[in-house]
């Protein structure tokens, strides 16, 4: 203990106390990652863990009873979440790609669904698993006992894609703000690098149309708008050279004034322009651009939630919890959708995963990786994901 820890002072647990032992001082071991796995490794066989914290300015070590342990989960229920999910997306592609067109008895019904259902459930279910097997291998190589991809299977119309999504559960607790960091975006990276192209491919078959010219009282979703983001609003200018959906004017608005109005409120309603009618591949690409915004959102357990407890320490994460939270209240009232978000994270959103050594700091590189996906989610974030144009 003496060659990795200068020890000032010694308090022996009690029943009443969570530890065993607490040591208080300061790390003389250059590395505290390396200090913090040699001594779990010198305690491991005596059945006790090292817990590396900070307090008052000093460091402190507390030596718990017992070793970090994971269950083992069952692939089976992995394996059929997959296979429902799969069949519930392919049935949604199936839905989107016929375009109405279906007809004859009941085998034919399904083999029309099957052929213009596969795009969309490619290209679904690549990005789902990219992104939750990013999680998955970045985990396994530090180590973390992670369980495979949990894929939810939601059917259409309930889901716009047939999926609520995909999750993973670590079996334990990381080491360190650097894993858990790794882990954290691993996953949303990895989701981007399938979806972007996938977006990109998704576009190059889609087509312009025209908008309706005004609205008809009574009837409500002439057109159904997605919502855009930044990324979004120019990928779609890569592939069509125009900003859309194109309104017919900027009503005496500066262009630019009028796009920032628009990506924050989907107002106004552009009557008589022009947009894309997406192939079910691009609705896929955009699907997980939205899938992968609203997991950076940056609190409790979601990607963002890790990536801001290990970027600004579990007192500022908490501190920025219901400016959150409030925010997402507040864009409530231009899309209601949030006013769910904000009562899952109200409930769910306040513990993060605090690793068991909370001393070792993000070195340079993972700062910047944290810092460029504070970014990719100002980017990637959609605040009207669907409008319903009357």
């Amino acid at each position: 203990m003496r060659r990795i820890f200068h020890i000032e002072d010694v308090t022996l647990g009690s029943e009443r106390t969570p530890y065993i032992v607490r040591y208080r001082g300061r790390l003389v071991a250059p590395d505290s990652a390396t200090a913090y796995d040699t001594l779990s490794t010198q305690l491991k066989p005596l059945g006790l863990t090292p817990l590396f914290r900070t307090e008052e300015e000093r460091h402190v070590i507390y030596i718990i009873r017992g070793l970090p342990s994971a269950r083992p989960s069952n692939p089976a229920v992995n394996l059929i979440m997959f296979i429902l999910t799969l069949l519930s997306v392919w049935f949604t592609g199936g839905i989107l790609g016929s375009e109405g067109e279906l007809s004859g008895s009941a085998p034919q019904v399904i083999l029309q669904l099957l052929r213009a259902g596969w795009p969309f459930a490619l290209s679904m279910m690549a990005i789902l698993a990219a992104h939750e097997f990013g999680h998955y291998l970045m985990g396994r190589h530090h180590g973390v006992h992670v369980t495979l991809p949990y894929f939810l299977p939601l059917p259409f119309p309930i889901s716009p894609f047939g999926t609520m999504g995909a999750f993973i559960n670590m079996k334990e607790v990381p080491r360190n703000r650097r894993i858990l960091m790794d882990i954290g975006i691993a996953g949303p990276l990895s989701g981007l690098v399938v979806a972007i192209p996938v977006l990109l491919i998704g576009l190059s078959l889609s087509r312009l149309e025209p908008l309706p010219a005004f609205p008809q009282p009574g009837v409500l979703g002439q057109a159904q708008l997605e919502g855009n983001s930044i990324l979004y609003l120019f990928l779609k200018f890569l592939v069509f050279g125009r900003l859309l959906p194109e309104p017919v004017s900027y009503q005496g608005l500066p262009p630019l004034l009028y796009w920032l109005r628009y990506l924050v409120t989907g107002q106004p309603l552009p009557y008589g322009g022009l947009d894309v009618v997406l192939h079910p591949v691009a609705w896929a690409g955009w699907g997980g651009l939205l899938i992968t915004a609203l997991n950076l959102i940056p609190a409790g357990q979601l990607d963002g939630g890790h990536i801001l407890y290990t970027l600004f320490g579990r007192k500022r994460a908490q501190a920025l919890f219901p400016i959150i939270l409030a925010v997402l209240i507040l864009m409530g009232f231009i899309w209601s959708g949030w006013w769910l978000w904000a009562l899952l994270i109200f409930f769910f959103g306040r513990v993060y995963a605090e690793p068991l050594d909370q001393i070792t700091e993000l070195d340079g590189q993972r700062r910047l990786l944290g810092a460029i996906m504070l970014i990719i989610f100002v980017l990637i974030f959609t605040p009207v994901p669907l409008v319903l144009m009357p």
